[in-house]
């Protein structure tokens, strides 16, 4: 006969199993055709995803992945951590070498959604549609979104749109899902970064600007403020909040290269950082939170801002292990960090709560190739490198 134990009401069965870890969940599906559906629901499996990495839970515990089953997740999570993965050079194109981060153009960026994959080649953007089996990408583009005189540097994907900035020093908004496109001249030099929250565009450039434009009815284009930065502009992003915005900056005078400015008057509100080094330029940031910030740069570090609690040093930081320019890096906004450097194509894995470099993979061999991009699931890491994209996939056992 049946333990009375496994014929107690299904909450209190979920309420002892709550307390079990992931191993003795694993047992216990074996046991029996009703433990084993109930050993995988979702509502088990959750406290455990949130403290493993790229599990799709954020640190306040949202699920950026919700329909995944949450066990599932789990299970891919600890490939992650061992760096357990299927490695595939999905396309290539022919380029010219780029000699440093000073030459903003043939830099492939990439932009990331569930179906597809966003990426500038030249002066065109291409959508290649992500395969439903998860073996990577089709080989040829489903969508070409062009526009600029000169090549892309850098676009953002936000609620079905997308806003370059070019190489010509314009700034191109897309529809992705019908025909309409604005094109407006930005700025006199490249426009080497872009981001696009609330109705509001933010860009930075080689001209030692950073401009906020408006995209409300009857103001498409209009800008709003212009702020002197006194140094070129390499990174930008919008706080969540829509309040603020910060930009990177190349650190070549006695400014912070890191600064937060006001988005409704275009007004300092402050610097972060004292210790700096003359060309220790920020290449990326990127806001987890409103309050939580990551950026890297020519310094080779990651460093992670509290802007609640210091704008004088930040929180935490990590070394790139060979003292190569981190050009990129990307956050699960939660444990996990990965980030791309300037030679061999190496990808780092990193957990925020170890100070050495958890993983790491040498993409591009015997010629050098930064990492310029990265974008990452819960299942695929996607690498573009100067001539190559390059999928990781974490799925495999």
């Amino acid at each position: 006969p049946p333990s009375p134990l496994w014929a107690l009401p299904e909450e209190l069965l979920l309420l002892i199993c709550s307390y079990l870890d992931a191993q003795a969940l694993g047992r216990l599906a074996q046991v029996c055709r009703r433990l084993r559906f109930l050993s995988g629901r979702d509502l088990l499996w959750r406290r455990i995803a949130r403290g493993c990495l790229n599990s799709g839970f954020t640190q306040l515990g949202t699920d950026l992945a919700a329909g995944i089953p949450v066990k599932e997740r789990v299970k891919v999570s600890q490939n992650w951590r061992h760096g357990r993965c299927r490695r595939e050079t999905v396309l290539k194109w022919k380029c010219k070498q780029v000699a440093s981060f000073s030459s903003s153009f043939l830099m492939p960026w990439m932009e990331l959604d569930d179906e597809y994959l966003y990426l500038s080649q030249a002066e065109n953007i291409q959508a290649y549609h992500l395969c439903a089996e998860g073996t990577g990408l089709q080989r040829h583009p489903q969508a070409i979104f062009s526009g600029h005189q000169e090549d892309v540097c850098r676009f953002v994907l936000v609620n079905s749109h997308i806003v370059s900035g070019g190489g010509d020093g314009s700034i191109v908004l897309h529809k992705i899902h019908g025909s309409y496109s604005v094109k407006f001249s930005a700025h006199e030099q490249e426009v080497n970064c872009v981001d696009f929250q609330g109705g509001l565009i933010v860009s930075g450039s080689r001209d030692r600007t950073a401009k906020v434009w408006s995209l409300s009815t009857g103001r498409v284009g209009q800008c709003l403020h212009t702020v002197q930065t006194e140094d070129r502009v390499w990174s930008i992003a919008i706080s969540p909040l829509l309040s603020s915005f910060v930009t990177g900056t190349a650190c070549c005078g006695h400014t912070s290269p890191l600064r937060i400015w006001d988005l409704e008057s275009g007004q300092l509100l402050t610097c972060l950082g004292t210790d700096f080094h003359r060309g220790a330029g920020v290449l990326d940031v990127f806001y987890e939170t409103p309050s939580l910030l990551l950026s890297c740069g020519y310094d080779t570090y990651i460093r992670y801002w509290d802007i609640r609690t210091s704008t004088r040093k930040c929180v935490q930081e990590w070394e790139e292990p060979h003292d190569s320019a981190l050009y990129c890096i990307r956050s699960d906004k939660n444990h996990m960090i990965a980030s791309g450097s300037s030679y061999y194509g190496v990808v780092r894995l990193w957990d925020k709560r170890q100070t050495r470099c958890l993983q790491s993979f040498h993409l591009s061999s015997p010629t050098s190739s930064p990492v310029y991009c990265l974008r990452f699931s819960t299942t695929h890491l996607y690498a573009a490198l100067a001539s190559a994209l390059h999928v990781l996939d974490f799925t495999a056992s």
